[in-house]
């Protein structure tokens, strides 16, 4: 079997030393028949990661255990890097939870995976739908003061926050996590044009599964959707698991945004891959579906996603006929770029070598092999 580019369908030969990408070696003859091949790419990146098989980066009983489990089985699906991503909660939990995370990423194994973590809320919109299933309990103003607590609990491992900037001392809060070089994300907010727009004037530079986290009965005019869209100053992020976006927003999102400023993300929950039924979240029942929706009966909204980032890659090309490139462009290049990932994310010499080795038959991606740092870390042949 070939092992093809998946930018360009060209045979490769990828030599690596000491972890990172020593040559490539290419072959200009492109294989006859595409059934026969198999594609390597850059490994995939998620920065929206809330729990998998049951664990979630808020739980009460985190532990090594759970995020070696999850990181090995992202691995399988050929994610490489991800960041956890640590939800609206009482400061207590937020100390302990990135403390504890502190201390994991000692282990330089899952540290290469991880390398940072993602702070979604407790500074976003406490009005119903936008804050999603987020507990409005603990939903509050940006506090620079708390925020830096748990940012040093982390041992200054946040990388991303994601915000609402109609929270009065929003604008003091952005300005103080780009001088400490802390992405600001704009999220579950119904903040107005003039808001969104001087929260990106100020650093504020990715946008959080745009088209969620919105409540279900908005202005057709004046929302936070349209000016997030439009703000050149924004890439943004969505969820295109077949569930929180339709075909249409989807197609229209990368439109409007064009290949180079779209990211997927999976916004999984604990609930993926778990059987489907009746769970306890956020002191709420949450239902998960057969077709893979996580719904929150009481507020009538999502709770977060059951596919991960491949099923986005899937429903991308499906949904807006893009290229194989461009959409792996999504979970690679794009979120590199958007993170300040700059030794991943690309398949190029001097880079580290987070490699996914998959095949593509007819829409549907099949991991063969991961690569992280140079060592072969699933290999779907030797599991038989």
């Amino acid at each position: 079997m070939d092992t093809v580019l998946y930018s360009d369908g060209n045979p490769i030969k990828i030599e690596i030393k000491n972890g990172k990408i020593n040559k490539l070696v290419r072959k200009p003859t492109k294989s006859t028949s595409s059934e026969n091949v198999v594609y390597v790419a850059p490994g995939f990146i998620d920065h929206q990661v809330n729990g998998y098989l049951s664990h979630a980066f808020v739980g009460k009983d985190l532990n090594e255990a759970q995020v070696e489990k999850i990181t090995k089985a992202f691995w399988e699906k050929g994610i490489t890097t991800f960041y956890p991503t640590l939800t609206t909660e009482s400061n207590q939990v937020l100390l302990r939870n990135f403390g504890i995370l502190n201390e994991i990423l000692k282990n330089g194994e899952l540290a290469q995976s991880l390398p940072g973590f993602h702070m979604e809320g407790p500074y976003i919109s406490p009005l119903d739908g936008f804050r999603g299933a987020h507990n409005p309990v603990h939903i509050r103003k940006p506090d620079w003061e708390e925020f830096k607590a748990w940012h040093d609990a982390s041992g200054k491992r946040i990388k991303e926050v994601t915000i609402a900037p109609e929270w009065e001392g929003s604008a003091e809060f952005i300005k103080k996590c780009r001088e400490n070089n802390i992405k600001v994300a704009l999220g579950h907010t119904n903040a107005n044009a003039s808001q969104i727009n001087e929260a990106v004037a100020l650093g504020a530079s990715l946008s959080t599964h745009l088209g969620n986290g919105c409540a279900n009965t908005i202005h057709r005019h004046h929302n936070p959707i349209w000016p997030q869209l439009s703000n050149d100053g924004l890439m943004t992020c969505i969820i295109a698991d077949g569930h929180h976006l339709t075909k249409g927003e989807v197609r229209t999102f990368y439109k409007a945004k064009g290949a180079e400023n779209i990211i997927l993300v999976s916004d999984i929950t604990r609930w993926a891959g778990m059987p489907p039924g009746r769970y306890k979240d956020f002191d709420q029942e949450v239902v998960l579906t057969e077709e893979g929706a996580i719904m929150m009966p009481s507020e009538n909204v999502l709770a977060g996603a059951s596919f991960l980032v491949t099923r986005g890659i899937e429903n991308v090309m499906k949904y807006t006929g893009c290229s194989l490139e461009q959409a792996v462009h999504t979970v690679t290049k794009n979120p590199a770029k958007a993170l300040d990932l700059e030794d991943r994310g690309v398949i190029a010499v001097g880079k580290r070598a987070d490699l996914v080795y998959f095949t593509l038959d007819q829409g549907k991606l099949d991991i063969i092999k991961t690569v992280v740092g140079g060592k072969v870390v699933f290999d779907k042949a030797k599991m038989h």
